[in-house]
């Protein structure tokens, strides 16, 4: 049996484990069932990747993330290590041939949802394997009590029964002490070995601030660190705003959100990790699976969900080791907006009963089929059809994917259909002076006969594979064929693509998931007033909040966080008289605003206007027509 550390180097090219990593696999290898709970960045997948290419025989792995399987089985594959995801979108027959491969080829893992273990065909072939290891990833997912609670996990029981003498390994990398106990329970772990980081990032500054104009700190806040950022938004619109923003003001931003096509998903990320461009602007659809270490700051314009949102897209930042910064920027309205986002549109029973039945109307399935029926997906034509708000029908939507109703797979799909309207000839002719478009036509022509005859359904990722192109660039030679008229084109987008895991049974359906639906409700409750606690709490270190929130006792103030600061200031800087003699020295210069005061004093802009109000009162300064302050008898 090889040493871990040698097969760490001989894949990795690292020639020494993270903290806890190598205690976590020898308690793996010693067959025990083991409890990884590491921070972000902490390095989880080693901890199981590790035992299985030491031991004979194939890992399973348990994952609720089509893209973190992805990426995972794409990292192994450059490793020449076998691997094999199956996702959803793939025929029964290719699962078969996939299965019998892990069972004669040699792989050593297979990357599962939750879901895929309720197929039968699954379960029969997964007996036959000589499975080595079954690793459940993002393990919270089990708990009622956990963020992203998905009762499917509840199927990993079945792998105790088909494996009863295999053990497992449950990774993540945010739990609470109540949802470490209740997922050791879930999955029926035996003499638990639990193995827990300390959630302390000492080079992560954590910060809120109060502030009525975020687009202006943000700026400050990159001019002072210009290196590598993400700043996380709300919603879509709003990444492409800021990023204009950002790159109006000279600082080169790009952006990343669940509706661009998967081309410019590859581009803009390609051009982030490759710092080509300094910030990413994204929403919280950015950033599984990615290790960037040396993102220096992390900033949120919209307040978080929830505390292990937070703690996990704050800890994108300084992977290297080096000092970062986690910053939440708030605003009186912020509250509300929090509330109005998640608490306003949380679905009631009835509604998700509703939506299920005009989902199932909607793609016409009758009463008792529809299971595993894929259908292309707008959602905003289907809130528009049945008047929904759409964070209401969000919501319900999000339930029905983690309660295996449906699957909500989230992307951006062109389709089209597309009739030649001139002759073969004329086609021929138009290429001569369009020579850019010949590849193009060629690959249509030669994929779909009777494309002169008929409107025909056409595949726009095929042509652009075929093509040795991007799907956007068929696209626009499609709309520009359309112009030209040499086709006639019919362009329909989704955002979605919903499988209908279950037959339909209207309420009957819903009425087995009402009390998780209530209790979720609940939950999200409970994980809003977090956040506000959190971003409101201004006396005790930010960083002994957190700590304090995943169960860790004794813990140190952390010297650097806003709340640590503000009171070395309190301390230091504060002193109301010492402020306005600095703030007079400043003024017999020249006429400054107090942004330009506060950046000159390096002051927080509260304490400055609170020493300018001073002044006003004691007439010592005036106002002038621009907003600046200047001294009077100057």
């Amino acid at each position: 049996m090889k040493h871990p550390i040698n097969i760490l180097e001989q894949f990795w090219g690292h020639t020494k484990f993270r903290p806890l990593q190598e205690d976590i696999i020898n308690s793996v290898l010693e067959g025990h069932d083991t409890f990884a709970l590491l921070p972000t960045g902490g390095g989880k997948s080693v901890c199981f990747q590790i035992p299985a290419l030491i031991k004979e025989g194939i890992c399973i792995v348990i994952s609720p993330l089509v893209a973190l399987m992805k990426d995972q089985v794409n990292a192994l594959k450059d490793k020449n290590i076998k691997a094999i995801a199956l996702t959803s979108g793939i025929s029964y027959q290719d699962i078969d041939t996939l299965l019998d491969n892990c069972i004669y080829g040699n792989y050593k893992f297979l990357y599962l949802s939750p879901e895929r273990l309720q197929q039968e065909l699954v379960q029969d072939r997964i007996k036959q394997m000589n499975v080595n290891l079954i690793a459940v990833d993002e393990a919270h997912c089990i708990s009622q009590w956990g963020n992203d609670f998905r009762p499917a996990y509840k199927n990993i029981n079945n792998l105790r029964e088909l494996l009863p003498s295999v053990n497992i390994i449950a990774l993540t990398a945010s739990a609470t002490p109540e949802v470490v106990k209740d997922t050791i329970k879930e999955l029926d772990f035996i003499d638990a070995r639990l193995f827990k980081q300390s959630f302390a990032r000492s080079n992560i500054a954590y910060m809120s601030f109060d502030t009525e104009d975020k687009y202006y700190r943000i700026e400050n806040i990159l001019n002072k660190n210009r290196a590598s950022s993400i700043i996380y938004v709300r919603n879509r619109k709003l990444t492409v705003e800021i990023s204009n923003y950002l790159e109006s003001k000279g600082f080169s931003s790009t952006f990343y959100h669940g509706g661009i096509s998967a081309d410019k998903k590859t581009d803009h990320l390609h051009e982030w990790l490759s710092n080509e461009k300094q910030v990413m602007v994204a929403t919280n659809a950015f950033g599984m699976g990615i290790d960037k270490p040396d993102v220096k700051t992390v900033i949120h314009f919209s307040l978080p969900e929830s505390i292990e949102n937070y703690f996990q897209e704050a800890g994108r930042a300084g992977r290297n080791s080096e000092k970062a910064y986690a910053i939440i920027l708030k605003n009186k309205s912020d509250e509300q907006l929090l509330k109005g986002q998640f608490l306003q549109v949380l679905p009631s029973v009835d509604f998700v009963k509703k939506l299920y039945r005009k989902l199932s109307n909607y793609f016409q399935i009758s009463y008792g089929e529809g299971e595993f029926t894929v259908h292309d997906f707008n959602f905003n034509d289907f809130c528009k059809t049945y008047q929904f708000n759409t964070l209401v029908a969000y919501n319900a939507f999000q339930i029905l994917d983690r309660t295996s109703i449906i699957s909500l797979s989230k992307q951006f799909n062109k389709r089209s259909s597309v009739q030649f309207i001139v002759s073969n000839e004329q086609v021929f002719n138009y290429l001569r002076t369009h020579k850019k478009f010949d590849i193009i036509i060629k690959s249509i022509l030669r994929t779909y006969g009777g494309i002169f005859d008929q409107e025909i359904s056409v595949k726009l990722n095929l042509i652009a594979t075929k093509a040795s192109t991007k799907s956007d660039t068929v696209v626009n030679i499609l709309k520009q064929l359309e112009k030209d008229n040499i086709i006639s084109l019919k362009l329909y987008q989704t955002d979605a693509q919903v499988t209908f895991l279950q037959p339909r049974e209207d309420d009957k359906t819903i009425n087995r998931i009402a009390n998780i639906i209530e209790q979720q409700n609940d939950l999200k409750r409970k994980q809003i007033n977090d956040v506000l606690t959190f971003v409101n709490t201004n006396h005790l270190c930010k960083s002994v909040q957190l700590l304090s929130y995943f169960g860790e006792i004794n813990i140190q103030d952390c010297e650097v966080c806003s709340v640590c600061i503000h009171q070395k200031q309190g301390k230091n800087k504060t002193d109301i008289k010492k402020t306005i003699k600095r703030i007079v020295l400043l003024l017999k210069l020249k006429p400054l605003s107090s942004r330009q005061l506060s950046k000159e004093l390096d002051l927080e802009e509260k304490i400055v206007t609170t020493a300018l109000k001073i002044m006003i009162e004691n007439n010592t300064v005036d106002i002038t027509k621009i907003n600046t302050y200047k001294l009077k008898h100057i």
